[in-house]
């Protein structure tokens, strides 16, 4: 509880007392007037003078209006003790509205701890403190155990874990050494590492991340859209027929005025549409809180509705539901020994970057010199040829083997195919393929139970993009593709989507960003470091888990459930009690109940989206 609540906390506990005390004490006329007066001004004050302001302001018809008319009003009337115990009732519903606002934020509050205070640089052997705006990309920093990691870079020294919760949601911490990248927001735990610094702390990680979350409040549902209009016309609508109840049935019927004022001022107090107002937003900002403890990033509430929309669910393969990492699945030999032809390969494809080349060299495990290799020439979307040890190699694909004339052989397995020929003779071939992600098909599988078809773009060939797609279940898979035939595929699916539905597409974030605009949704998969993915998508995953989908899912469904439950409650209340209180059947306690207990009610309904018991 912050200062601000207490005070409050403190005005309702003494007004209370008062209230208590004056019931016992027998006073009339004037003197009971200025004695009630007193709890009233300690416990309303605050309202009074928000209401004269904004009505200077120009802006009349809010709840500070609302509750000040009919609390005078009361008094006005001769009823001092309803007029103050309104008061009482709705400040104790502010305290329990900015009770659960603190819950709500105290939870993005907690990704906010990312934000860096310092950078370590060694100055003459010394280490200083520069604010991490200051450090620029290729300036080496300093990080020490137990101290956040400022800025994105590469470790160059030393050796560490660490712990990537306050990003992914994850408990397990990440080992890091040389040549490992690191990223802004995370928490070194024991070693001592130097870093080389690859952004400006503006765009990095961290940065991002903050400015994405501080921004998500602006992204507003339909619901919260239709609420914020509904209470613009509502409450002048309500202001105008109090006035009506107070004038025309005493003018009509000739009954005194006070009984019709009164039907009138419980008929405002019943009126303020503070359960709605402030329920509404509150769910959305509880949903966004608790998605983001679980390393799920939603920028905004529009988002959190869409979600619960969703008819087609698009993932691109590579690095979604693969890991993206190639490896060896299969070694073929044919006119060589196993280990030679593992040689040949590393050894022609020393001089490459590529990850598959990657893969091959990872196998052969022993360091390669390359000085055997000569008259090195790499093709582009064929392979490779050279001289080893005398012996001309080709190492690539079919059309390698074609181009030189070489008899080879298909393979039953599905993956990447390196073949490999020696002096113009088959040698054999070698199969690389990526790993599917070992949640990937529990994910399918829970995504599935909600009614939502699932297809599959991938760049990778048929027979490759099928394998994977009939071992994870999904409906439908497009392989072959291009990044524009990806885009091309999106929006034909689009077209065909059920009306007022939504598509989402599941990218890595690397090279998916023009897909992941054109969806409805877009959602990044790994998208730590990934400047494309948090700028481009709509929800971003602090990890490559996607498990994270349907929890996404589960927690946007949650939310809007609580959202349509106060919406419903609120209402139905409201105008159960308006009728009632108009009739005169209803007083001034039950007025106070449908607007400031309502409200509690949802308040508290609200506090439970932050919440989300997640058992699959």
């Amino acid at each position: 509880m912050n200062k601000k609540q207490k005070k409050i906390l403190i005005r309702i506990l003494i007004s209370l007392i008062l209230l208590i005390t004056i019931s016992f004490i027998p006073l009339n006329g004037k003197w009971n007037l200025l004695i009630n007066l007193i709890p009233f001004i300690i416990i309303g004050w605050d309202v009074i003078f928000k209401a004269v302001r904004n009505i200077l302001h120009g802006q009349i018809f809010d709840e500070n209006f609302l509750m000040s008319l009919a609390t005078i009003g009361a008094f006005v009337t001769g009823e001092y003790k309803e007029g103050s115990a309104v008061m009482l009732f709705y400040q104790i519903g502010e305290l329990f509205q900015g009770y659960a606002v603190g819950r709500s934020r105290k939870s993005i509050s907690s990704l906010m701890d990312i934000r860096p205070d310092y950078a370590n640089i060694e100055v003459d052997g010394k280490l200083i403190q520069k604010a991490p705006e200051e450090i620029m990309p290729g300036d080496i920093i300093i990080i020490k155990p137990g101290e956040k990691i400022p800025l994105d870079g590469i470790v160059i020294n030393g050796n560490s874990t660490i712990n990537t919760s306050a990003l992914t949601g994850e408990s397990v911490p990440r080992e890091v050494s040389a040549g490992d990248d690191v990223i802004s927001g995370c928490v070194n735990l024991n070693g001592l590492i130097y870093v080389k610094v690859t952004k400006e702390f503006e765009n990095s990680t961290v940065s991002k991340i903050l400015e994405l979350v501080e921004n998500s409040s602006e992204k507003k549902s339909r619901s919260e859209n239709f609420i914020t209009k509904f209470a613009k016309y509502y409450t002048p609508c309500v202001v105008i027929g109090a006035v009506l109840l107070a004038v025309i049935p005493p003018a009509i019927t000739g009954e005194g005025w006070v009984n019709w004022m009164h039907r009138a001022l419980t008929f405002l107090v019943i009126s303020c549409p503070c359960a709605l107002v402030i329920s509404v937003p509150l769910s959305f900002f509880g949903g966004i809180g608790c998605a983001s403890k679980n390393g799920i990033l939603i920028k905004g509430s529009n988002y959190i509705e869409a979600l619960t929309k969703t008819d087609i669910m698009v993932f691109d393969k590579t690095g979604t539901l693969t890991k993206g990492v190639f490896k060896v699945t299969a070694v073929h030999p044919e006119s060589v020994s196993e280990n030679q032809l593992i040689e040949f390969a590393a050894m022609a494809e020393s001089y490459s970057d590529h990850p598959i080349s990657q893969s091959i060299k990872e196998l052969y495990k022993i360091e390669i010199d390359k000085s055997r290799v000569s008259n090195y020439n790499e093709i582009s979307g064929h392979g490779v040829k050279c001289c080893i040890d005398g012996n001309l190699v080709c190492a690539g694909n079919n059309k390698l083997m074609d181009d030189i004339g070489v008899k080879w052989h298909p393979c039953h397995h599905a993956g990447t195919i390196v073949h490999v020929s020696v002096n113009n003779e088959y040698a054999g071939h070698i199969i690389i393929s990526d790993e599917i992600k070992p949640e990937s098909e529990k994910a399918i599988e829970l995504i599935k139970k909600n009614n939502i078809r699932t297809v599959m773009l991938t760049g990778d060939t048929n027979k490759v993009g099928v394998q994977t797609a009939k071992k994870l279940k999904i409906d439908v898979v497009y392989t072959d593709l291009l990044p524009q035939n990806k885009v091309e595929k999106v929006e034909e699916l689009i077209e065909n989507k059920k009306e007022d539905r939504k598509l989402v597409f599941v990218g890595d974030g690397i090279n998916d960003a023009p897909v992941l605009t054109r969806a409805d949704i877009g959602i990044s998969m790994g998208a730590i470091g990934s400047d494309a993915a948090i700028e481009a998508s709509d929800i971003v995953l602090m990890d490559d888990n996607p498990a994270k989908i349907p929890l996404a899912i589960d927690i946007a469904k949650k939310t809007l459930r609580i959202v349509k439950q106060n919406i419903i409650f609120a209402l139905s209340v409201k105008m159960l009690v308006l009728i009632t209180g108009a009739l005169g059947i209803t007083n001034m306690w039950a007025a106070v109940f449908a607007d400031v207990g309502v409200s509690v009610i949802a308040i508290l309904n609200a506090i439970r989206a932050l919440k989300f018991d997640n058992k699959k």
